[in-house]
């Protein structure tokens, strides 16, 4: 079910849920008028609640006297001054959790009054933007649910936010690509693969973004000989996808920002087998790639005023007969030459000849990879953050403030010769991993050795934030989105043109 949205300027007839907002347990406008007509009724719940308006705090009275509504929920916005998108993305995302499968079909939230750190119709738009990606869910393979379970809330309407609209309408694109992304996330590896990951790429064309696919006679013609090796062993033939974006409507708008994805559609680990306890999460181990496609699916449809290319490399790693074998040795598309120690660290070996490719066909400036890439990632950061690693500090630092914007952050972790060295190989140019010790950081160093000189690189490991195992703040269980926000964000306040 899919929420609308709208900014009417007054609440629908019929009796729905009601929400006001409230920074303190003080009463004044429409909290006031609310609890007179019932008697000192809403006064007395929140004293028993201990409500003290604390931001996105919630206090709810059924059938309350005095009040044409089904329900009310009070929400905290807690102090003007740290109210801000952040604050009310977590209300938005807070009413939708509370209301979703509750029986309500129209809940409206009432603007009136609501002080905060920025304008009333922004912060309207954002708490529509928490409560549209907070409602997106995956039920499609679900036939059995009780009624009960089941989502019932339709409509939001935002009171008392002119302009608002406006504002909301380029978030709701965002929105749409962190949708994209979550739902390329959840599919089960028996759905999705490499050929229909691309086949569902096909109505970006739509939205004005230029194709290119590869198959596998293609890269191997071009030599990469690393994302082929990864391939090799599954019956699920890769495929290179690039999607380019012109927003600048030039035929020479100059060299693109590219992206780069991660999109190994299954991860079994290959020959050096996972264990098999958890081994149905690898289904995600296209997160990477997932964020690109929702990303440039963001950009083009609220026709972001920039130049860039999505590419994500696509495989599937299978322990056939066929599969690459530890100590194997595979020459890359720039011609270095890799000894295969762990057949489960792939994906540094898909990305590397995806962003040789990017470099030899846009030439570009400026590449930012995603990927899920190590376990040890998680073991340095948890679930909190992604791992930024990069070889420029201002690429560092505007991804860094990107993330801060939109809730999604970063922590830089470093780089170094010393780190590098690990990764030497006895027998090739380099070895695809290091010792136990540091694995995300010489994962990083992997990849950085096939970006050349004078690139502007940036390598985010997203192993941590693209599925979470319990609700996040905009998201139930299950994917997150966690990057398509982050990425817009970046391309808005840096690349894109004003005017």
């Amino acid at each position: 079910m899919t929420l609308d949205i709208s900014f009417p300027g007054k609440p629908a007839r019929a009796a729905h849920a009601r929400v006001i907002l409230l920074a303190s347990a003080k009463l004044a406008g429409p909290a006031a008028a609310i609890d007179k007509a019932g008697g000192g009724a809403l006064g007395r719940a929140l004293k028993a609640a201990r409500f003290e308006g604390e931001a996105a705090s919630l206090v709810e009275l059924m059938a309350p006297a005095g009040l044409d509504a089904t329900r009310l929920l009070v929400l905290g916005t807690g102090p003007a001054a740290k109210a801000d998108a952040h604050v009310f993305e977590k209300i938005g995302a807070a009413i939708i959790a509370r209301l979703q499968c509750s029986g309500e079909k129209r809940v409206s939230i009432d603007m009136d009054g609501v002080n905060a750190a920025l304008p009333t119709a922004r912060a309207a738009a954002h708490l529509a933007l928490g409560a549209r990606l907070r409602g997106w869910r995956f039920d499609k393979y679900r036939t059995t649910m009780k009624e009960k379970a089941k989502p019932t809330l339709a409509a939001l309407d935002v009171l008392g936010a002119e302009g608002a609209e406006a504002f909301f309408a380029p978030m709701a694109a965002v929105a749409e690509g962190n949708e994209r992304t979550r739902e390329l996330v959840s599919e089960p590896a028996n759905i999705l693969y490499p050929e229909s990951f691309v086949a569902r790429a096909k109505d970006l064309k739509s939205l004005g973004i230029e194709l290119t696919v590869l198959d596998e006679d293609e890269m191997a013609k071009l030599g990469m000989g690393a994302l082929l090796g990864v391939a090799q062993g599954s019956v699920r033939k890769p495929r290179l996808m690039a999607m380019r974006w012109n927003g600048l409507g030039k035929k020479s708008a100059g060299t693109p920002v590219v992206l780069v994805g991660k999109g190994v559609t299954f991860d079994t680990g290959g020959i050096s087998l996972k264990p098999p306890g958890g081994m149905e999460d690898m289904k995600w181990d296209m997160g990477g790639a997932g964020t690109v496609v929702g990303a440039m699916h963001a950009l083009a449809a609220r026709k972001a005023r920039a130049h860039v290319v999505g590419i994500v490399g696509l495989v599937e790693n299978m322990p056939d007969g066929n599969a690459q074998r530890p100590g194997d040795v595979v020459t890359t598309m720039d011609g270095q030459t890799v000894e295969v120690i762990n057949t489960d660290a792939e994906g540094r070996l898909v990305l590397c000849d995806v962003i040789a490719w990017a470099q030899k066909i846009y030439s570009p400036e400026v590449i930012v990879d995603l990927a899920t890439l190590t376990g040890a990632i998680i073991v340095s950061l948890g679930h909190e953050h992604a791992g930024l690693f990069s070889n420029d500090d201002k690429l560092s630092a505007q991804l860094t403030e990107a993330g801060k914007a939109v809730g999604e952050p970063l922590w830089r972790m470093p780089l170094g010769s010393a780190y590098d060295k690990l990764i030497d190989s006895q027998i090739a140019d380099i070895k695809n991993v290091g010792p136990r010790e540091g694995g995300s950081i010489t994962a990083a160093q992997f990849i950085q050795r096939f970006v050349k000189p004078g690139v502007k690189w940036a390598h985010l490991d997203v192993a941590g934030v693209v599925w979470s195992s319990k609700p996040v703040t905009l998201a139930d269980k299950g994917a997150t989105g966690f990057g398509v926000r982050l990425l817009d964000r970046f391309i808005a306040d840096n690349f894109e043109a004003r005017g």
